[in-house]
């Protein structure tokens, strides 16, 4: 039996919460009990909170000695993957 996926499952669900939402909407029914405003605001929160913590969570290296780490581990774990592979 085939497993669908976490991910297969929550698209769906948000796709048909936004079919029900616009359903309503043509029927002159506002099912969200929100202002434009406040939707603009909440996606704009959103969208730059996610974006800081993207930006926080990946390894950022300024100093010169953090790039020349990243080239050490880069170079290091190129070395390993093609002794795996031999």
């Amino acid at each position: 039996m085939n497993k669908i996926s976490v991910g297969t499952i929550s698209r769906t669900l948000v796709l048909f919460a936004a079919l029900l939402n616009q359903f309503l909407t043509i029927s002159g029914k506002n099912p969200l009990p929100f202002s434009e405003d406040e939707i603009y605001n909440g996606i704009t929160m959103f969208l730059t909170t996610a974006a800081a913590l993207w930006a926080w969570w990946k390894n950022n290296s300024f100093t010169k000695a953090a790039i020349a780490g990243d080239a050490y581990k880069e170079g290091y774990r190129l070395q390993n993957t093609h002794k795996e592979d031999a």
